[in-house]
């Protein structure tokens, strides 16, 4: 494929956020029927809660003073859980008993990136399944160890950097510069760094926004797009 016809899309996300993995799992889609255009993506941080401790907090607690009361919480549940089962998803939010902080999981997956485009998009996606299908708090670094070394990283290397400040900083001035770009909830796909899809749009909406990028692009045109 030409590079005329190759796009980048950088996807805006936190791990722990369900419209982010509907969002992965429609992208998925949309990249395959957007036929012919050479899709490259790329994940970037933004935290729902930067303020929950590294520790986590227990959830249902977490929820209940977000949203007071178990009535609402189930609403909430409700309302997600069919869209993510026609997207192949079993969300299985009863069994997720902590709400973690995701600074690491954010390190982790911009050290993921560093290794390849395809170790990052693996990784992510673990970690949406493990959070969400499997209820495994994503915030303990033995769990981040174990899901780089399934994604293909050097899990010695992970585990070493895992308890420094090793990007610490770089992922934070991620996120403040995407709050800066007006990114107020995730997720958001940038395409080209210049026209922005927010929220977990349907197939159609994803792969029409793909296929007009990457004409605008090969054309000469990307500026006015949008």
């Amino acid at each position: 494929m030409s590079e005329a016809n190759a796009i980048t899309v950088d996807v805006v996300s936190d791990v722990v956020c369900p419209w982010c993995f509907i969002g992965q799992k429609r992208l998925d889609k949309a990249v395959t029927a957007a036929g012919d255009v050479d899709v490259h993506i790329r994940w970037r941080p933004f935290q729902l809660d930067p303020t929950i401790p590294p520790q986590g907090k227990d959830r249902r607690e977490y929820m209940l003073a977000k949203f007071g009361s178990d009535e609402r919480i189930r609403e909430i549940h409700a309302r997600i859980e069919p869209l993510g089962d026609a997207e192949g998803i079993s969300f299985a939010f009863d069994a997720i008993k902590v709400a973690p902080n995701t600074l690491d999981a954010h390190r982790l997956i911009r050290w993921a990136g560093a290794a390849s485009e395809a170790v990052q998009n693996r990784l992510v996606r673990r970690l949406f399944q493990l959070n969400f299908e499997e209820g495994v708090n994503i915030g303990d670094h033995a769990v981040l160890v174990e899901a780089a070394r399934e994604a293909g990283m050097d899990a010695s290397v992970v585990a070493t950097l895992l308890p420094t400040d090793a990007d610490v900083e770089e992922v934070r001035t991620e996120i403040a510069t995407a709050s800066r770009m007006g990114i107020s909830g995730v997720p958001c796909f940038l395409l080209e760094g210049k026209y922005a899809v927010m929220g977990a749009q349907d197939v159609d909406t994803l792969a029409d926004a793909i296929r007009e990028v990457a004409a605008a692009k090969a054309r000469g045109e990307l500026d006015t797009v949008g």
